[in-house]
């Protein structure tokens, strides 16, 4: 029954070009067409708690196939496995709304109660010219309750002096059935341009260091395009439209995505070089629709035993309006950037047994979510090696439960929240200190964050039930709030960049899952409890001579449900990894080696909406290759072997759990990371 065109396949294993390394950093691009050889293999902050990199430039593990895949390789960041793609992201230990991701500007929320469709999942992250982190609450620009960090993707406008045309494009061929294509084109003059971008990727099941095949294989596409109108140097009007759809088996999860619908259309309007003391105005409205359905015949066969003996469906669909203006003023040494932002989103759902019954269906509203927000971000700049940056935002958010029942089957009942709205009013803001010292190339830093988040869908409406004393979620579960104080430093010669950076918080109200076992299987209650969370994170590259060149990163996160006195659940372990480089002028050859810890602090049963802990994991070391060549200016070939040796091991976020495909129930089991991985990826720009 699968919908996988064995004519979108490659064989198992791709033609292997030149075994090379990579860079710590890619090098400066000798004109705006040519291309650097250069494999990204680690990620070096640009300025205090942000990172800011290419992501359209080859990088190991594999290229990603989707946002999740690509920000695991940024130190602090791990993933929640489902299987080849879609996987979620986690960010110091923190997961779900408490990241604040972004695409040019505007919020793709996934419609799954289960997040089988993560915000990520619907990110072609190479289809994009930058990706931003900005790590804990130490900004207050993009949107409420970012309180682990805030993700941008975002596209850049085009700039044609006259008349032109500039293309880029990428194949991407790997083990395991790996086929991807990419096509970015645009063509323009002095008042305006034309953007198109579209993409294809393919995998077939992977198998892991035992030989043993994993169920993942994935089918993805996108489309996207871009008109803007640039009357003078200072103005943009742009206009944006997408589609794109999909389709993933999940071994972690007893259903699969058998569509992955995305509609996105987007308006923005800057201003820029105004006046003396009004710099710049920007504007934009979006509308992002997803449309996701789950089933367990499409991609596999319906089990034949059990609560999913038989084949069923269920649609969900999440419809996203909002909008942003924000202005930016300049006096001698103080910046102001401050604006309103808004945003509301309607959720609905329909379910089925039988094969695609629930298409004759009507949807039923289940959800609906809204927040305003005012928000202002102050520099200052004291002195010429002294910065002062302070934000504030103020939210008005609401929900409003439209389930008429809850429960299915035996256990349905009349939802005691039924057309009842809950809504808060939640204050953020952050203040950090930076220092350059006057006798060292380093920057030292200090910040201080509050951030208050309102309960995302996934904690308001996919429990069974709420704290103890609360009739349901919707109305037990309380915001989330997050004091944390992050500090750092971060060196920086043309030998020797290092960057260290530590944080220590306090979270009232952290929303917690607690799974137990029943007769009519598990249930899910979400409640709130005291944490103290810590860790942080450390990098070095070393030029060592004029051709090779070192780097290491290490990143460790701890938590403590300190109402319970337990560990907090679903922290990665600590993580390092090294790299070693040598490069010419045209080519680079290197290594990596990824060494993780095992990770023994747990609390059985206990995680978020995704997963729970099961049991300790252990640690576990992997070794790369990887590489590239520049041909010419217009063309470059990069190469890699993952996990060269074949190492079995799992992650220890990636827990399947009794919902895995082809695990019984009764013996949970890790999911599996692949086994060695070739891939070769040719790049080219005209």
């Amino acid at each position: 029954m699968s919908r996988f065109s064995a004519d979108s396949r490659l064989g198992s294993t791709p033609v292997f070009a030149v075994l090379c390394g990579a860079l710590l950093v890619p090098m400066a691009h000798a004109d705006e067409h040519e291309l650097s050889p250069t494999v990204i293999t680690a990620i070096a902050p640009s300025s205090p708690l942000t990172v800011v990199t290419n992501p359209k430039d080859p990088r190991q593990p594999v290229p990603a196939s989707d946002g999740g895949d690509y920000l695991k390789t940024i130190p602090g960041f791990a993933l929640v496995r489902n299987g080849g793609t879609n996987g979620d992201p986690v960010l110091r230990g923190m997961f779900g709304s408490r990241l604040n991701i972004l695409t040019n500007g505007s919020m793709m929320l996934g419609a799954c109660p289960g997040r089988m469709d993560a915000p990520t999942s619907y990110i072609s992250p190479e289809t994009y010219d930058t990706l931003t982190v900005i790590k804990g609450p130490q900004t207050v620009l993009w949107g409420p309750g970012a309180s682990a960090g805030t993700i941008l993707f975002d596209r850049e406008p085009e700039h044609f002096g006259e008349l032109g045309t500039r293309l880029n494009a990428s194949v991407l061929a790997g083990s395991n059935g790996r086929f991807d294509k990419v096509i970015d084109a645009a063509a323009g003059g002095p008042l305006g341009y034309v953007r198109v971008i579209g993409n294809q990727a393919h995998a077939d099941d992977y198998k892991d260091g035992h030989n043993d095949t994993v169920a993942s294989r994935y089918d993805k596409w996108n489309g996207d395009v871009a008109v803007g109108f640039t009357p003078d140097a200072d103005t943009l009007l742009e206009l944006t439209a997408g589609r794109g759809d999909g389709e993933a088996r999940y071994a972690g999860r007893g259903m699969d995505g058998s569509q992955f619908l995305r509609e996105s259309l987007g308006l923005r309007f800057e201003k820029s070089n105004i006046g003396e003391v009004l710099d710049k105005v920007e504007a934009q409205v979006y509308y992002n629709y997803a449309d996701h359905v789950m089933d367990n015949y499409s991609l596999r066969t319906p089990s034949g035993t059990g609560m999913m003996a038989g084949p069923m469906a269920s649609n969900v669909d999440r419809r996203t309006l909002g909008a942003r203006i924000k202005a930016t003023w300049r006096w001698a040494d103080v910046q102001l950037i401050g604006g309103l932002d808004a945003q509301t989103n309607e959720h609905r759902q329909r379910s089925s047994m039988g094969i695609d019954t629930y298409k004759n269906l009507p949807r039923d509203k289940d959800a609906d979510f809204h927040n305003y927000g005012v928000f202002g971000e102050l520099t200052w700049y004291a002195a010429d090696r002294d910065r002062l940056v302070s934000g504030a935002r103020l939210d008005r958010a609401s929900a409003k439960d439209f389930r008429q029942t809850t429960g299915s089957g035996m256990s349905k009942r009349a939802n005691p929240t039924a057309d009842e709205t809950r809504a808060d009013t939640l204050p953020s803001g952050f203040m950090r200190y930076e220092h350059d010292l006057a006798d060292s190339p380093t920057t030292v830093y200090a910040g201080l964050g509050h951030s208050q988040r309102f309960p995302d869908y996934w904690e308001l409406f996919s429990p069974n039930t709420g704290a103890v004393g609360s009739v349901n979620a919707f109305e037990g579960v309380k915001p989330e709030k997050t004091t944390q104080l992050d500090v750092g430093a971060q060196y920086k010669t043309d030998t020797l960049e290092a960057w260290a950076s530590g944080y220590v918080g306090q979270v009232r109200d952290f929303i917690l899952f607690d799974y137990k076992p029943g007769m009519m299987g598990t249930t899910s209650q979400a409640r709130n409890v005291d944490a103290r969370i810590m860790g942080g994170e450390l990098g070095a590259a070393y030029k060592l001579t004029q051709h090779w060149k070192a780097d290491a990163t290490l990143a460790y996160a701890w938590g403590k449900n300190s109402s319970d006195g337990q560990a907090l659940p679903q922290m990665p372990p600590l993580d390092t990894r090294l790299g070693l480089t040598y490069s010419e002028d045209n080519w680079s050859a290197g290594a990596l080696w990824r060494v993780v810890a095992a990770q023994n602090r747990i609390d059985q049963n206990k995680g978020n909406v995704v997963g729970k802990d099961y049991d300790k994991s252990g640690g576990f070391g992997v070794f790369s290759l990887n590489g590239a060549y520049r041909i010419n200016k217009n063309f470059k070939v990069s190469t890699g072997v993952d996990n060269l040796f074949g190492k079995a091991y799992a992650e220890h976020l990636n827990l399947a759990g009794n919902a895995g495909f082809g695990y019984p129930a009764s013996d949970p089991q890790a999911l599996k990371e692949p086994g060695r991985t070739l891939w070769t990826k040719v790049d080219m720009s005209f």
